[in-house]
């Protein structure tokens, strides 16, 4: 700007404040999150029908959970650049759209191939929903609520877990027979449709406004939204210099020296949250009680206990997470891993295939704890951490790196747990995530940084990128 052009008045935002515009816009953008849990849980009530109506052998059958978690690793890696390019709220309508189709073509699919082609789609949708909707969650939140507000992401994802859960118990309850499974995948087009109508009253990122150059836009939407203890234009101010178009060109590489910190924090997060086996649990929830010696009905209605458990710890974590930090959170989670993972190792271990009353009590008390665990910890945790360690200029390739991690360890997990559980039992394979999780201890211990409270701009600083 030339010293002798009038420069723009100062703009006063609403204080940084939870705004009914900034708390909207979340909730919108958090329900790619709701849609995220239901897609990926909903398969748990429907596997016994699918190995019948397919002839699937156990692999066949990991194979087809599997597929899904394939294609978020697609979605993920893909939904990067779109993001920098279309905006984020342009690709989380395109995924609503994506959402809504797949869930209607799985429930109408012919054959085995139309249907993993269904579920691999529906993957991408998750795995794009997984990169957007935080990444848009936390650019437009203050620093003050970030955690709270990114999390309502996890508390989505958890809740469309339990409405998955709870829609297979209801609907098996219906006895509808042969398509009974076809009406549990297919029920999510109508939350699909909300999810398309809904992000068109939702404003688009700021931060990405004005790394557009779209600043008049950027500082109307800041304006609304709110910002921390400063005047609209020095946010706006503070943006641009994290861009810092003079020294980074558009679509720099991730895999530069100077993001390998970050690059690292996001890896390790994100596998350590699979290594606990939670997709495995989830799963294949009903089938691990009925291992555990619980009859057909039973074993619907523990996993729904299940899912109750992690909507319950979801939501103490999102009051705490800005109070008690990332971090403390993770220590602690990793302590309840420890411990319930270990005494549902012991139980099948002890019990083998001679489950009793007892045993099947303590599989269900370990399996809540871990739950309970996750919830309070990892869930709520890592797309809150993945969003904010990145800088402005590459925050979207940055997310895309956690959540592909996130989703190729799920793949891997998902894929493996019927077949390794055939070949060594249940107890071995909950030692070993036991074990995993003794290392995510060390970790959050000894290399994890605190992130909360910090604006965006200055993590950037604190872990040494200029």
């Amino acid at each position: 700007m030339n010293a002798n052009e009038p420069r723009p008045a100062p703009v006063t935002a609403a204080p940084a404040s939870l705004t009914g515009t900034l708390i909207g816009s979340a909730l919108v953008a958090a329900l790619g999150g709701l849609l995220f849990g239901f897609d990926t849980v909903v398969i748990s009530g429907t596997t016994d029908a699918l190995r019948s109506v397919f002839t699937l052998s156990d692999w066949g059958l990991g194979f087809t959970v599997a597929i899904a978690l394939i294609g978020t690793i697609f979605g993920s890696i893909l939904a990067g650049r779109p993001a920098d390019v279309l905006g984020r709220r342009a690709v989380l309508i395109v995924l609503a759209v994506l959402y809504f189709a797949t869930s209607l073509g799985t429930a109408v699919a012919g054959d085995w191939t139309s249907f993993l082609i269904m579920r691999f789609l529906g993957g991408v949708a998750v795995g794009g929903a997984s990169v957007v909707s935080p990444l848009y969650i936390a650019e437009i939140s203050p620093a003050r609520y970030r955690g709270r507000l990114v999390a309502i992401q996890q508390f989505n994802i958890v809740l469309g877990i339990l409405l998955a859960l709870l829609s297979n118990y209801f609907i098996a309850r219906l006895h509808l027979g042969a398509s009974e499974w076809r009406w549990m995948l297919g029920v999510m087009a109508a939350p699909s449709a909300l999810f398309f109508l809904l992000l068109w009253t939702t404003p688009e990122s700021p931060r990405w406004l004005v790394g557009r150059g779209q600043i008049d836009l950027a500082r109307a939407v800041l304006t609304r939204l709110g910002v921390d203890g400063v005047s609209v234009e020095q946010e706006i101010a503070d943006i641009r210099a994290s861009i810092d178009p003079e020294h980074h060109k558009e679509g720099e590489s991730l895999f530069r020296p100077a993001y390998r910190k970050p690059v690292l924090l996001a890896v390790a997060i994100a596998a350590f949250n699979q290594l606990s086996g939670i997709n495995a649990v989830l799963y294949y929830a009903p089938q691990i009680f009925k291992k555990a010696g619980a009859d057909v009905d039973s074993a619907l209605l523990q996993a729904v206990a299940v899912g109750g458990t992690n909507l319950v710890f979801t939501m103490l974590a999102m009051l705490v997470i800005d109070h008690f930090g990332r971090r403390r959170l993770m220590v602690i989670g990793s302590i309840g891993y420890l411990i319930s993972l270990g005494t549902t190792a012991w139980a099948f271990i002890t019990y083998g295939e001679k489950f009793t009353t007892i045993g099947n009590a303590v599989v269900l008390a370990g399996l809540m704890l871990f739950i309970a665990s996750h919830a309070f910890s990892q869930g709520a945790v890592i797309w809150v951490f993945i969003s904010e360690i990145f800088p402005n200029r590459v925050r979207a390739a940055g997310q895309a790196l956690g959540s592909a991690t996130h989703w190729i360890m799920a793949a891997v997990i998902s894929w493996t747990f019927p077949i390794i559980v055939g070949k060594i039992g249940a107890g071995s394979v909950f030692v070993f995530y036991a074990s995993m999780m003794f290392l995510q201890l060390l970790w959050a211990l000894f290399v994890m940084p605190e992130t909360k409270g910090v604006p965006l701009e200055e993590i950037q600083r604190e872990l040494g990128i200029e």
